[in-house]
């Protein structure tokens, strides 16, 4: 029964990981919103859950209740990314990378021209979308620490139920 709630809750996390994914490219290939290098790499956590949760699930001997702890924890940094990047948005503080600020002055008019022909990246504190108030990193913070939570309990409450 234990292996089958496991079973289960990877499912479970899967599916939201891969729909995350999905909403995410389909917001900056089809509607055009441009991610910044922050919004770039909260994507990983879920790139490493589906691949811990896909090899989990087709390996038979893979321990469940160790891969739920891992993408807890992954979950638990994934939070943590997208709050720094909500405090970047909220200018709570500066970014710790230039992340899209250009402020270096050209040395010569050579560089002044190349550095006006390329497109200079998105700066991690602009907005470009909300929904009810809230941007893109909100609903990460909320979905990381939701899966991150449930991949916690799932894995602490089979432990204590396959000890009894």
């Amino acid at each position: 029964m234990t292996e089958l709630i496991n079973k289960i809750t990877l499912r479970l996390i899967l599916f939201f990981s891969i729909c995350t994914l999905l909403i995410v490219f389909i917001a900056e290939l089809i509607y055009g919103l441009e991610p910044c290098i922050l919004c770039k790499y909260q994507r990983i956590p879920y790139f490493s859950v589906i691949l811990f949760v896909s090899l989990a699930l087709h390996i038979k001997m893979v321990n469940h209740v160790g891969t739920l702890k891992i993408i807890g924890f992954i979950f638990i940094a994934s939070t943590v990314l997208a709050f720094y990047h909500n405090g970047i948005e909220q200018h709570w503080w500066n970014a710790a990378t230039s992340c899209g600020d250009t402020n270096q002055f050209p040395a010569n008019f050579t560089n002044f021209q190349s550095q006006l022909m390329i497109k200079m990246p998105k700066r991690c504190d602009e907005i470009d979308w909300t929904l009810f108030g809230l941007s893109m990193t909100v609903y990460n913070i909320l979905l990381s620490l939701t899966l991150g939570t449930l991949a916690f309990i799932v894995a602490f409450c089979t432990k204590k139920s396959s000890i009894i």
